[in-house]
C-alpha cells in the first residue's frame, strides 16, 4: 500500500504543469500575389466558376480570423503581400474582421514577381513588429501562404535572431518538368526552422481542394506556446463506421432451439 501511494504521488508530481498564461497573438498574414495565385482550384462557386487559389486563401483567412477571435477576442491581425518583394496591405494590427476585407481589396497580382521570392524584408518587418508585441506582453506570428511551384524562396537572416514564429501553407502544382515543388517545400522548411521562436508548422497541398486548405488553416489555430511537434499531430482523424454492438449470450446459459410448432 505504501509503495503504491508513493508511486502515485511521484507520477502526479511528474506530470503536473505549473499554471501559466498564454500571450495574446499579433498575427501577420503574408499572401503570395504571384501569377500562380490565379491558378484555379477544383472547387467551383455557385455560378459554376472555379475559385482561384487567391480567392480560396481569402476565404481561409476569414475562417481563421473568426475562429481565432472566438477563442480569444484579444488576438490581432495585419496583412502583407508577397510579390517580387513583400509589401504592406494593412499595417495596423486590429481585431476587426472588416480590416481583413479592406486589406483584400488592396490585393493585386504582381506579374513581375515570377522567378523571384525574397523573404528577407518580410523577416525584417516581422522582427521589428515582434519587438513591439513583446513590449505589450504579446507574441508575433507570421502565416505565409505561398503558391509558387517552381520558385524556391530565399532570404538572408541570422540564425540567432528568433523573435517570432513562421507558419506556412504551401499550395502548388503536381511535380512536372517545369516545376519542383519538393525543392520549394524544402526551402520553406529551412526558412521556418531558422527564424521561428516556437514550434512552427508547414502544410502543403497539390490537390487543388479548398477543404484541404481550410483543414490546414484550422490546424494553425493552435497557439505556438502550447503546440506539440508537427510529427505528433494526429488530427483530424478519419471517420469510420461504428458497427452495432451485438449482445453475446452468457457463457453459463445454453441456447435452446425453439420449435415453431
Amino acid at each position: 500500500m505504501d509503495g503504491r501511494g508513493q508511486t502515485s504521488t511521484t507520477a502526479a508530481a511528474r506530470y503536473t504543469l505549473p499554471p501559466s498564461r498564454l500571450s495574446s497573438e499579433d498575427i501577420l498574414f503574408c499572401i503570395d500575389v504571384d501569377p500562380e495565385s490565379l491558378v484555379e482550384m477544383k472547387n467551383t462557386s455557385v455560378s459554376g466558376r472555379p475559385f482561384t487559389r487567391l480567392e480560396s486563401i481569402k476565404q481561409a483567412i476569414l475562417l481563421f480570423i473568426n475562429a481565432k477571435l472566438a477563442i480569444n477576442p484579444d488576438h490581432r491581425f495585419a496583412y502583407f503581400a508577397l510579390g517580387k518583394s513583400p509589401f504592406w496591405l494593412k499595417k495596423e494590427f486590429s481585431s476587426d474582421v472588416d480590416s481583413a476585407l479592406a486589406a483584400f481589396r488592396g490585393i493585386t497580382v504582381d506579374s513581375s514577381a515570377a522567378g523571384h521570392a525574397d523573404l528577407t524584408h518580410l523577416f525584417r518587418v516581422a522582427n521589428h513588429e515582434a519587438k513591439k508585441s513583446r513590449a505589450q506582453n504579446r507574441i508575433l506570428r507570421v502565416i505565409l501562404l505561398y503558391c509558387r511551384s517552381s520558385v524556391a524562396p530565399h532570404h538572408q537572416w541570422p540564425a540567432t535572431q528568433k523573435l517570432f514564429t513562421l507558419d506556412v501553407i504551401y499550395l502548388h502544382d503536381k511535380p512536372g518538368p517545369d516545376n519542383c515543388p519538393q525543392k520549394v517545400y524544402d526551402g520553406l522548411v529551412d526558412a521556418l526552422e531558422q527564424v521561428s521562436e516556437y514550434e512552427a508548422y508547414i502544410f502543403e497541398s497539390g490537390q487543388g481542394l479548398t477543404r484541404v486548405l481550410f483543414r490546414h488553416m484550422c490546424l494553425l489555430l493552435s497557439h505556438p506556446q502550447q503546440r506539440c511537434v508537427q510529427d505528433d499531430i494526429d488530427i483530424p482523424k478519419s471517420l469510420t463506421r461504428k458497427l452495432p454492438v451485438v449482445d453475446a449470450a452468457p457463457a453459463d446459459q445454453e441456447c435452446v432451439p425453439v420449435s415453431s410448432q
